[in-house]
């Protein structure tokens, strides 16, 4: 190897990132704990452009199908476009979880004012149930009169226990309710900065496409070839681009698929006559954005409020027709919306949902599927120059 300045700087950069990576190892613990400190004073911020994110998608809409420039009040449009749109995506989004709450809450509240009126009778069935059991298999009453408690061990226990254990319940719950205020306060601060955000969006990409030329050098143009040279940027901010453009249309895509789930338990739980019809189809829909997970919350509630007030059997058949219509959405519906919507193949849609949901669980099937989909546009459009350079058909390739 020549020793010219090109490899020199090579050795050396070689050189310094072998002793930070040593170093980095050998103070791991500080590491971790310095990034998690970092990312606690972040996360007000980093929650509230992952909202501005969601938001801009129903607010872009919103802007392009009511604010239309072209006429004499184009000056005006223009400047009140952004925050009018601002305040009916906020109204929407509200008025939409209101809905739902309206539908949901009420009905859970009239469920358990049922379940507790009838107490009483479902604990003289389990007395009369365990009366038969009984009668029918006499050695388990000649068994439960083997069985001694002591007390005294019982009390000195439960004592122990409280002596011990009341520090522990009190800083738990101290943990617990610290957590919890944080959290709505990061979340209104989210909130705050979304806001921020979404109303001068443009400003702030045009600040960072600057800070990006400013301090990003130039990719110099290969000697040998006569195109002109291009900037890193440009190539950044297309992979950016492309991604805004995936994650958006991910968003959507899982709106319109859970809206058309929600369609679905309707008309079938209504077909068959199921009570909380509307209810029950309100909440699978909300809970479709939650892959996985959210079917099987929404399956249990579901079966737990016809459980009350239909009984057993009505329960277990719901259960039947939950999986059916679940598995016909999971693996036909599901995989062509959201798939086409961000561009990828049913069957990347799948591999990406289990390999997100194995990796990172929930949010790991959320960032997945665009995710994929990036990469899978990048390796075909890179898979498509290679060829063009080669001379080769894509067709010609069987």
């Amino acid at each position: 190897m020549d020793l010219n300045r090109r490899n020199v700087k090579k050795i050396m950069f070689i050189v310094a990132f072998a002793i930070v990576l040593f170093l980095g190892l050998q103070n791991i613990d500080n590491i971790y704990t310095f990034f998690k400190v970092v990312f606690s004073l972040l996360s007000p911020f980093l929650m509230g452009l992952c909202i501005a994110f969601i938001l801009n998608v129903p607010m872009k809409f919103i802007e392009e199908k009511f604010f239309r420039l072209g006429g004499k009040h184009d000056k005006l449009v223009r400047k009140l476009k952004r925050p009018l749109s601002l305040v009916m995506t906020i109204i929407f989004v509200l008025a939409l979880i209101f809905f739902v709450m309206f539908i949901i809450i009420p009905e859970l509240g009239n469920t358990f004012e049922i379940l507790q009126r009838n107490i009483p009778v479902y604990i003289g069935k389990i007395n009369s149930w365990i009366t038969e059991l009984l009668v029918k298999f006499p050695e388990l009453d000649n068994w439960i009169s083997t069985i001694t408690i002591d007390w005294n061990k019982v009390g000195d226990t439960a004592f122990s226990f409280l002596k011990n254990g009341a520090g522990s319940v009190l800083n738990t719950t101290f943990s617990a309710a610290t957590s919890v205020i944080s959290g709505v306060v990061n979340f209104f601060l989210g909130a705050v900065f979304a806001c921020y955000v979404l109303l001068q969006k443009e400003k702030l990409g045009r600040q960072l496409k600057q800070i990006l030329y400013a301090f990003i050098p130039e990719k110099k143009a290969d000697e040998t070839s006569l195109k002109p040279s291009s900037h890193r940027v440009d190539k950044f901010l297309s992979i950016c681009s492309l991604a805004n453009k995936t994650f958006s249309n991910f968003i959507a895509g899982q709106c319109t698929e859970a809206v058309i789930l929600g369609l679905m338990f309707f008309i079938a739980l209504s077909v068959f006559q199921f009570k909380y019809a509307l209810m029950i189809s309100v909440m699978t829909a909300f809970f479709a954005l939650i892959p996985i997970f959210g079917a099987i919350i929404s399956m249990f509630v579901g079966a737990f409020l016809i459980l009350m007030a239909s009984g057993p059997m009505t329960a277990l058949w719901f259960i039947v027709l939950f999986q059916v219509i679940q598995q016909i959405e999971g693996n036909f519906i599901y995989p062509h919306v959201v798939g086409n919507s961000v561009g990828l193949p049913s069957i990347w849609v799948l591999v990406a949902v289990t390999l997100g949901g194995s990796t990172m669980g929930v949010l790991g099937m959320l960032i997945n599927i665009p995710l994929f989909s990036v990469i899978y546009v990048l390796i075909k459009g890179a898979v498509g120059e290679r060829l063009k350079e080669k001379k080769i058909a894509p067709s010609s390739i069987q």
